[in-house]
């Protein structure tokens, strides 16, 4: 299977149960009679209660009707992921409240000096736990990394180790997420840099695309149960040289020698079921001029040519409108033009404020409203975000964490 539906597989048996669980609880007294009823009739070896696993889709379905009750602003908000710096838990959710957005960066100024500290500022994001925003971060280990406890083998060395060495890593660094609350990692650096010249070359899997290609798969399952798993930075940063903080890299490779080669590992982390394809800020200009987050081609070729059906979202859009072409200076504009493109979800990292994701949020509106972003596509990318965080409640990631638990025996 090329992908994974969110909501399906194994990985969502007991998100679908918890479904079940809901629909239980909610039916009152006249349910648990009848499910008194049918235990008597039905006795099993734990005591009679049968549970069936939700019909596969339920997730999505669930997550299709809540969207269809929201106002559009509600969905604009939903699809907008945030930043502010601090470590201040009323602040911090206190900007959630205010904004209604759908997820929240973790940066490192936002992280204390213990797990503890973080655990609690996880839980001040999270204002409904049965509909937690996605709390993510880049969490790649060695050079990038947010988490100072994290001392777990990263891409300098994993990339010249045997590819179990990267399962192992990436299924440790995930566990250390879902200890203190993150539920997603924007930390798969799936580019192809081949020598140490390249921007990304220390953040890079591998050397070369077959080993990248094996090393984003082992990734990618390494954090699955834990963490919902990003690959990044699509169509391929190794490619185009420069660095997309400051410019929009670009190159004129085409598109048949990116399938041959930097698209491999792209390709290798959809098939192992990544959840999120982050789109970079970098232009292929045999395939199109504009850069890979604000084109519709690019979001055409993941989704249609690569199979992908998770969550498309933007890379830092502060970057884009750092890079200084005049064309990109307008923050609003960058996120809608960036939905319109295919993302699902808009990112702003760079000169956010408080501010910033109340104006994005007004500027999706506008552009509904007047016709410029159409309502559908707004619709379904709020759905496929909505998916995740109903995916991430069902798991209990919208609960206080306890760091200190125990894992049960």
């Amino acid at each position: 299977m090329r992908g994974r539906r969110i909501g399906a597989g194994t990985r969502a048996s007991s998100a679908l149960v918890f479904a079940l669980g809901l629909t239980l609880i909610a039916g009152g007294s006249a349910v648990a009679d009848d499910a008194r009823a049918d235990a008597a009739e039905e006795p099993g070896e734990s005591g009679g209660v049968k549970v069936e696993p939700a019909p596969p889709g339920t997730m999505g379905q669930l997550a299709a009707d809540r969207v269809a009750t929201m106002t559009i602003r509600e969905q604009a908000a939903s699809v907008v992921m945030g930043h502010i710096p601090g470590t201040d838990a009323a602040a911090l959710a206190t900007y959630m409240s205010q904004s209604g957005i759908g997820g929240f960066i973790l940066m490192g100024a936002n992280i204390p000096s213990d797990e503890a500290g973080l655990a609690e500022l996880t839980a001040a994001l999270t204002a409904d736990p049965a509909f937690p925003p996605l709390i993510a971060v880049d969490q790649e280990g060695g050079d990038v990394s947010r988490l100072p406890w994290d001392r777990l083998p990263a891409a300098p060395a994993l990339k010249n180790a045997p590819v179990t060495d990267t399962a192992a890593a990436f299924a440790a660094r995930a566990a250390l997420l879902q200890r203190v609350g993150i539920g997603v990692n924007f930390g798969i650096v799936a580019d192809v840099a081949s020598g140490p010249g390249e921007f990304i070359f220390r953040r890079a899997l591998g050397t070369d695309a077959a080993g990248a290609a094996e090393r984003v798969t082992a990734a990618v399952s390494g954090e699955a149960g834990a963490t919902l798993s990003t690959i990044k930075h699509f169509p391929g940063h190794g490619a185009a040289p420069g660095d997309s903080h400051a410019t929009i890299p670009a190159t004129d490779m085409p598109k048949a020698e990116w399938s041959a080669a930097d698209a491999l590992p792209f390709v290798a982390g959809i098939e192992a079921g990544a959840d999120f394809l982050m789109f970079g800020h970098l232009s292929y200009t045999a395939v199109d001029p504009l850069p890979a987050s604000l084109s519709s081609e690019w979001h055409r070729i993941a989704r249609e040519e690569l199979g992908f059906v998770g969550i498309a979202i933007t890379d830092d859009l502060g970057m884009l409108q750092a890079a200084g072409d005049p064309a990109y200076v307008d923050p609003v504009a960058n996120a809608v033009n960036a939905l319109a493109a295919g993302n699902d979800m808009v990112l702003t990292v760079v000169s956010s404020t408080p501010a910033t994701a109340t104006e994005v949020v007004d500027g999706i509106v506008a552009a509904v409203e007047s016709g410029v972003l159409s309502g559908d596509r707004l619709t379904e990318a709020a759905t496929r975000v909505a998916e995740a965080r109903l995916r991430l409640a069902a798991a209990g990631r919208g609960m206080s964490p306890c760091p200190s638990c125990e894992p049960v025996g």
